[in-house]
Order: C-alpha cells, then sequence, then structure tokens
C-alpha cells in the first residue's frame, strides 16, 4: 500500500466514535497502511476507549492489518478475546506488574505479531529479557494514555538502538514510534529508522487533505531515512521483490524451503524463463528486495548447486532418462 519504506498506522484516538466504521473506511481510502488500535483500561493509563467487541466489529469494515496497542494492567487475562477480535499484532506494556512471557508466547502461538511497548522513561534494557520472544519494539514519544500531545525528542532516540533487540529477526522485525508523529516529526522518526509511524491527531484535523497528510508524512520519514542512514540513497521500497534464481518446479519448491527456514519470505511464481523438456516453464523464486542482500550471503552457494542440479536434470530429460 505504498511505494517507499515508511508505513502508517493510523490511531483513530481522535476519530469520530460516533461513526467509527466510517472513519476506519476513510483513513485505509486515504492511504493508511493499518489501523492502530489504542485499548485503555483507566487503570494503567487515566483514560477508557474500548475493548475487544469493538475491534471484532471494525474486522469486517476492512481487511488491512490491525495492529492492538493494549495500555492495559493485565494483559494476559484479556488476550484470547482480542486475538479472536481479529488483531494481527498485539502490543502490550513493559511495565505492567503481570508476567509478560507468557502473553507474548500466546500471541505468537496463535500467528500473530508481538510486542512491547515502553512508555518515554523507561530504558530499552527493560525489553531485553524478552527480546527472543519479540516481533515489534513500540517507541513511545508521548506519555500513554491522550492524543494530541507533543513529540518528545529525548524519547525518540531509543528508535535506533531498538533495532538491536530484533536482531534474531532476519526480515520482518519491526521498530513503532507512536506519540506526536506528524509532518513536523516524521523526518526525525525516519532518520532514526523507525519502520511503522503511528499516526492519529495529524489525520484528523479539520481542513486538512487526510490523503495528502498521510503522502507527506511517509515520504519526509524516508527522506529522513535517506539521508541519515541511508548514505543519500533512496530507500528500498517495502513491497518490492526481486527473482533470487529461476528454477524447474520440483528445485524452485525445496529451494524456496530452505529459504523460508531462515526466515526470509518467499514466493514461488511461473516465470517467463526458460521452457523445459517436460514443457513447463522454470519458477522464479523471489524475495523482498530489502531482504536480498541477507539472501545472497546466506544461500549464493545453494543457488549455484541448484542451478547445476537443474541443468543435469534438463540434461537427463533430454537423453531420455526420466
Amino acid at each position: 500500500m505504498g511505494t517507499g519504506r515508511a508505513r502508517l498506522a493510523a490511531s483513530i484516538l481522535d476519530a469520530d466514535f460516533a461513526n467509527l466504521g466510517y472513519e476506519v473506511r476513510r483513513v485505509v481510502k486515504a492511504g493508511a497502511d493499518r489501523i492502530h488500535l489504542d485499548v485503555m483500561d483507566g487503570h494503567f493509563v487515566p483514560n477508557l476507549t474500548f475493548g475487544p467487541k469493538a475491534i471484532k466489529a471494525l474486522r469486517r469494515v476492512t481487511g488491512v492489518p490491525f495492529d492492538a496497542h493494549l495500555m492495559i494492567s493485565e494483559p494476559g487475562r484479556y488476550i484470547d478475546q482480542f486475538l479472536d477480535a481479529g488483531c494481527d499484532s498485539v502490543t502490550v506494556h513493559v511495565e505492567i506488574e503481570e508476567p509478560i512471557e507468557p502473553t507474548l508466547r500466546a500471541i505468537r502461538a496463535a500467528g500473530r505479531a508481538a510486542g512491547l511497548a515502553l512508555k518515554p522513561a523507561t530504558p530499552l534494557s527493560a525489553l531485553e529479557p524478552y527480546r527472543e520472544l519479540l516481533d515489534i519494539v513500540m517507541v513511545m514519544t508521548v506519555e500513554p494514555g491522550f492524543g494530541s500531545q507533543s513529540f518528545m525528542r529525548d524519547a525518540a532516540q531509543k528508535i535506533l538502538p531498538a533495532r538491536d533487540l530484533l536482531r534474531h529477526k532476519a526480515f520482518g522485525g519491526e521498530v513503532h514510534v507512536d506519540g506526536g508523529v506528524n509532518r513536523e516529526t516524521a523526518e526525525i522518526a525516519g532518520g532514526l529508522g523507525a519502520d511503522i509511524l503511528v499516526v492519529g491527531s495529524a489525520l484528523f484535523t479539520k481542513g486538512r487533505n487526510m490523503g495528502r497528510e498521510i503522502r507527506l508524512i511517509k515520504a519526509l520519514a524516508d527522506e529522513g531515512f535517506q539521508y541519515q542512514l541511508n548514505d543519500g540513497k533512496p530507500p528500498i521500497p517495502r513491497d518490492n521483490w526481486v527473482t533470487f534464481v529461476q528454477l524447474p518446479k520440483v528445485f524452485a519448491r525445496r529451494f524456496m524451503n530452505e529459504i523460508e527456514a531462515g526466515g526470509i519470505p518467499v514466493l514461488m511464481l511461473r516465470g517467463d524463463g526458460q521452457i523445459n523438456p517436460d514443457g513447463i516453464r522454470d519458477y522464479e523464486v523471489k524475495v523482498p528486495a530489502m531482504a536480498e542482500a541477507l539472501t545472497i550471503e546466506r544461500h549464493a552457494e545453494a543457488r549455484e548447486r541448484y542451478l547445476a542440479e537443474a541443468e543435469a536434470w534438463r540434461e537427463r530429460l533430454r537423453a531420455g532418462e526420466g
């Protein structure tokens, strides 16, 4: 749902709650990549919002991913309800007093992405005991509980080192930045390497075009990444896939399984390459462009081996040996 690196999760905290289904459709049509759901219990934070029943009703409205941010004291007590509601990822706070690991394991066992958020004053070291269970690190750049707060630049400095907590993931680990993200702060967040920008009040400001605002925020974040972290080169778009190799189907499927076992997603598509002696074209083994360098590093030798095996197989077919 975009041509760049940055992704935008629209927080609906400042939307019109009297017409929430319409608001979700509107923000998705404007270009938001995800819906960010701020769940507050009036205890962990001094505010109340909505719960799993409301999320389940909204799930029928759109197919874009739902990121649930549980600002509640006892997420473990309710986690099954939020998973059943259709949340694609669930992030809880490291500052809660109940055991955290069982909740993270429950989220991952359900096939969803698990995350931990930390308040501005909480050090990243608080997440260390859970690093192997994390798919998401959410850096709060405001005090959680209310929208329309100002971006805390000091807290944002945790964004870049947060990436180290996700080094166990070959692909797909995400650093989210939540709080005060708008056209004035997007470039800072992007320049620190944020993957997902959680944006709320800036999208629902009267008089502004929501689609233009989304495009502007993502473009500014990408510009920040380009000049602060990427030597002036435009970032690789997240939606780009590249062909790593073309192989006959049986070899392509085997190689796909090997690559995916290391955490790199693969698409196997009927290619436009050579037609084999059995009359079937080679299949393309495609990987995300952002993971191409890692795939080469890990699997370049295996690629040469598979190409050689495929050519030997073709020669046997041509010789009538089956």
